[in-house]
């Protein structure tokens, strides 16, 4: 009889197990408990949501431009290697051999251009820099300040000089920190895609903005003379060049970087759109470039008045290069950063007429005429934009209820979080996924998604997304595990 009852008992045992979740449900469930209560309430736990974020695998950064996201620490010991200086009352790199030389042979008391290390031994100037030069203790000093997007868009002139060189160190300090917090792959703006200038054909795109056909009948006329300009294509040659020998060592089993060129919407037409045929060619030529970018603040005089026609000659180009990519910076506006008629078609534009892939903060979405329309796009065709929480509030003042990710959440458009330039305002991928939590509150499905929705919508080709999946699946079991063990113990 006990015989009997002990093998009924493990009948019972092995069908019970037969029946019970997998380890990795049940770790995945584990985790989505575990984040759920670090949500829930008033007061989300911000240290934990610190400590799980910065563990949770995080597909990729999609919106990242690799000037902005070298921190300034670190383009200072680039000073000396440049042979440059600092001069200390304006914090400008002095770039003239003259000038340095002259510098150095005066007395240390006297010098107005500092090295490295001097910069590092005077503390008053070594951080007024670093307030020049990123956005540090912007929110917590009393000194007078410029406005916000001023700070920010400045940053970049003081840096310009060294951000040019080095970079390949460079993306070797950006792959060490993507590792260290479980980041994948980054899809960098790296540099700005050669061009060159020409007077007639500024004048006579101006000349000829109110019709479409003489639009492109110029810009074909110029492409076709680009293409036969021998110093043109050899400086996009040069281009590409640079971007595959700076590239040297950055992949391997643990991460992966590709590359956007891009052009700067601050310039004049000409220069706009040679830079655009110089970006679409070397994302043609070289795999490592796998999609174009328009740059430069977008509230800009210049940025507003020429933004439709930037937006038509995407549009020519991509007749031209039909399998290049667009992710574009569309709609970074708030309200008063220009009139309102400036809020109302930027995303659609963007959409409608260049073709966008990606979008690139989507700010104000709100204020845009057709947006009911551009969520239906979006949703349909699958076009994400990509989320930016601390670049958004810091620049626009853009955030909570009142940011834009409420919209397209509620209504199905895909997205995903980027970090934008995490140098300048100094932070990392995991706390754009810790604000996001503490913010908005999402399920552990919703932020696991927009994990892989970094791979998914990369523009990597499909066997490289299918081998980063591999491995953040690998990850994410691991990732699961151990949180789940960690909260066995906690109990």
């Amino acid at each position: 009889m006990i015989t009997k009852q002990r093998c009924m008992l493990a009948a019972l045992a092995i069908a019970a197990s037969a029946h019970a979740a997998p380890a990795s449900t049940s770790n995945e469930a584990a985790t989505a408990r575990h984040l759920a209560s670090l949500v829930a309430g008033s007061e989300p736990k911000m240290a934990e949501l610190t400590l799980f974020f910065s563990q949770m695998p995080k597909g990729g950064d999609l919106h990242h431009h690799y000037s902005g996201s070298i921190y300034a620490e670190q383009y200072v010991d680039w000073v000396d290697r440049q042979g440059y200086c600092v001069n200390k009352q304006t914090y400008r790199i002095e770039t003239s051999k003259d000038v340095v030389a002259a510098e150095r042979a005066r007395p240390a008391a006297e010098r107005n251009c500092l090295s490295t290390a001097e910069i590092l031994a005077d503390d008053y100037t070594y951080r007024e820099l670093l307030q020049r030069w990123s956005a540090k203790d912007f929110d917590n000093h009393g000194a007078i300040q410029p406005p916000p997007d001023r700070q920010f868009f400045q940053t970049f002139g003081y840096f310009n000089a060294v951000s040019n060189a080095n970079f390949n160190e460079g993306l070797q300090e950006i792959k060490k920190r993507a590792i260290e917090e479980n980041v994948g792959y980054i899809e960098t703006m790296f540099k700005l895609a050669p061009f060159v200038a020409n007077a007639d054909f500024d004048a006579r795109m101006r000349q000829a903005a109110s019709s479409d056909a003489v639009l492109t009948d110029t810009m074909r006329g110029w492409l076709a003379a680009l293409e036969q300009d021998a110093a043109f294509n050899k400086s996009v040659a040069d281009y590409s060049a640079k971007i595959t020998s700076a590239h040297e060592g950055i992949d391997d089993e643990r991460f992966t970087m590709r590359y956007q060129a891009y052009v700067l919407r601050l310039l004049s037409p000409s220069q706009v759109f040679s830079s655009m045929v110089g970006a679409f060619k070397a994302s043609t030529s070289n795999p490592l470039v796998v999609g174009v970018n328009i740059v430069g603040q977008e509230s800009q005089a210049v940025s507003m008045r020429d933004y439709a026609l930037h937006m038509k000659m995407f549009q020519f180009l991509k007749t031209q290069y039909p399998k290049v990519k667009l992710a574009l910076h569309a709609g970074e506006l708030a309200l008063g950063d220009v009139p309102p008629d400036g809020l109302r078609f930027h995303i659609d534009h963007a959409l409608v007429v260049a073709g966008a892939d990606r979008i690139g903060h989507g700010l104000d979405l709100a204020h845009e005429t057709n947006a009911a329309a551009i969520m239906k796009t979006m949703r349909e065709r699958d076009i994400p934009v990509e989320i930016n929480l601390t670049s958004n509030a810091f620049i626009s003042g853009i955030k909570g209820e009142n940011h834009p990710i409420t919209l397209y959440r509620k209504y199905g458009v895909p997205y995903v979080i980027s970090t934008d330039d995490a140098g300048v305002t100094r932070h990392t991928l995991a706390h754009e996924y810790v604000l996001f939590a503490s913010r908005y509150k999402p399920s552990y499905a919703e932020m696991k998604k927009v994990s892989y929705n970094s791979i998914r919508y990369s523009f990597l080709d499909a066997a490289a997304k299918k081998r980063l999946t591999r491995q953040l699946d690998q990850r994410f079991a691991r990732f699961e595990a151990d949180v789940a063990g960690l909260a066995r113990r906690a109990r």
